[in-house]
């Protein structure tokens, strides 16, 4: 009902051109390809009218169908949720505890951040996601988090019969030789007259949309899980970088205090309900939270001012230790790094030994961060900001007394 009234009531107009854009288009088409592939392999392997294992076969791959376009059109057009413009909270004293959004001219909310992409500041924000060209926030991770299982469900199934039509019809086709193998596509099939024929159009079509089938459980996959262990901690993966930022400040300084995460109720199945819901809309309204009995409101967004105030932590600095083309997904840094690059726009920036960079934010395998540049390029304008592998760097460690670094403490 949300997606159907959101385009029947055409409240936001705008939002139908985010179909407009390379992520939606592909996505869509491996979709396409994939589930029409799937119907035709369907009706010439296992006709769903002579059987009920065919009927429910058929009905079962429908049903994957809606389902992945429903949860994927919901997470594009019910979108995450945005602050209000010129928002401020009810308490005027409240607002020591918040940033100040000079674009949306109003104060960020708790687990608030804003998106250069929507221009706005999303709710509980934890990644603008160009595949449906919009942010994964709070009213669309269960939806966003829904598509992310389905769609690996759906291509399992689809990859099956693929690899099942493929086998029946070519059983009788394949004749193997000493040194050869020869595959005859107008020989009579002995077992089953099919109602399409399949031909080695049909041949190679079915094995391109086994391709992407396989491509896509493997890769949408990997992000399901890492969907899953963010929501099981209730954390957004803006909220673990800042936690881990929040942990190396302590360590740091010695202070000696413990960080506890605000939003963790202490049970994964208490963190799960905050998301999934029957009636499909999350608990809460995008700027009021349920909090860790030690905490409150503003513990995370204390933290952050705290980072904030801290130059050191708002951009810590790494030096390159390993070079890096620019690649968007580079296979020889590893395969944690290779299937869990960013999903985003966002550029990547190519590294060179020696260089030092300065790093805001990150991940697990990757980090974004500024190179920094020489004097003159810096007077010309000249900036290079982006992700790179988190391997190919590593932290630089001042001593707070003369500025220098661990090695040359010990060198000296």
């Amino acid at each position: 009902m949300n997606i159907l009234s959101a385009l029947i009531v055409f409240e936001n107009l705008h939002e139908v051109k985010r179909l407009c854009h390379w992520g939606p288009i592909i996505a869509l088409t491996v979709i396409g390809v994939c589930s029409s592939m799937a119907v035709l392999d369907s009706i010439i392997w296992y006709w769903p009218l002579d059987t009920t294992g065919g009927s429910i076969n058929f009905i079962m791959l429908i049903n994957w169908t809606v389902l992945i376009l429903y949860n994927y059109f919901n997470a594009m057009f019910v979108g995450p949720g945005y602050i209000p413009l010129e928002w401020k909270p009810e308490t005027q004293q409240n607002t020591m505890y918040l940033q100040f959004c000079r674009l949306c001219q109003g104060y960020k909310a708790p687990r608030s951040h804003h998106c250069r992409k929507c221009n706005r500041c999303v709710m509980k924000m934890d990644h603008h996601c160009p595949w449906i060209n919009n942010c994964c926030g709070h009213l669309n991770h269960a939806y966003f988090t829904s598509f992310l299982l389905l769609a690996p469900l759906g291509c399992t199934h689809a990859a099956f019969i693929f690899v099942m039509t493929m086998y029946t019809q070519l059983y009788d086709r394949i004749s193997f030789g000493w040194s050869s193998v020869k595959i005859d596509m107008n020989a009579a099939r002995h077992v089953h007259h099919p109602i399409m024929p399949f031909s080695i159009a049909a041949f190679a079509s079915t094995l391109f949309a086994l391709g992407l089938a396989l491509g896509t459980t493997i890769a949408v996959g990997m992000l399901f899980f890492i969907q899953m262990k963010v929501i099981l901690r209730n954390k957004t993966s803006i909220e673990v970088w800042i936690e881990e930022k929040a942990k190396d400040r302590i360590q740091y300084y010695q202070t000696g205090e413990e960080f506890i995460f605000p939003y963790d109720l202490g049970s994964r199945l208490e963190n799960f309900k905050q998301v999934f819901t029957w009636s499909g809309t999350p608990v809460g309204d995008g700027i009021e939270w349920p909090v860790h009995e030690k905490c409150n409101q503003y513990t995370l967004t204390i933290e952050q001012l705290n980072q904030k105030q801290d130059k050191r932590q708002r951009s810590v600095e790494y030096r390159v230790v390993e070079e890096y083309n620019g690649a968007c997904c580079p296979l020889g840094k590893g395969l944690n790094t290779f299937f869990r690059t960013p999903c985003t726009e966002e550029p990547r920036i190519k590294l060179t030994k020696g260089e030092t960079i300065l790093a805001t934010r990150g991940t697990k395998w990757w980090m974004y961060g500024d190179k920094l540049l020489k004097e003159e390029q810096a007077k010309a304008g000249v900036r290079f900001r982006g992700w790179f592998p988190r391997r190919c760097v590593e932290k630089c460690h001042y001593d707070s007394a003369n500025n220098s670094t661990g090695e040359e403490k010990k060198e000296q």
